[in-house]
């Protein structure tokens, strides 16, 4: 009877113990999750920043009105050739 209680004491000190593992390993987690979290956010905001960037760009090499030699209003006047000539 003594034995029993003893096996039972000793698999009560290892849950105990694998309990308080699981929970240092949970909070070590969360700490990297949230880590993770803060680093992708930053990235998105890093992305959309480049995107504006980019697109500024697109919008100053647009072809405009006083820019060009007339090869603009020809691609308006047939937008099948236009888009061919991409």
């Amino acid at each position: 009877m003594i034995s029993e209680f003893q096996e039972l004491s000793d698999k009560i000190d290892r849950l105990a113990q694998l309990t308080q593992s699981l929970r240092s390993e949970n909070y070590l987690l969360r700490q990297a999750n949230a880590l993770l979290s803060a680093e992708n956010l930053d990235f998105k905001h890093r992305l959309l920043q480049a995107q504006h960037r980019v697109e500024a760009m697109l919008v100053q090499l647009e072809p405009g009105d006083a820019d060009d030699d007339g090869a603009g209003d020809d691609a308006s006047a047939n937008p099948d050739d236009a888009e061919a000539a991409r």
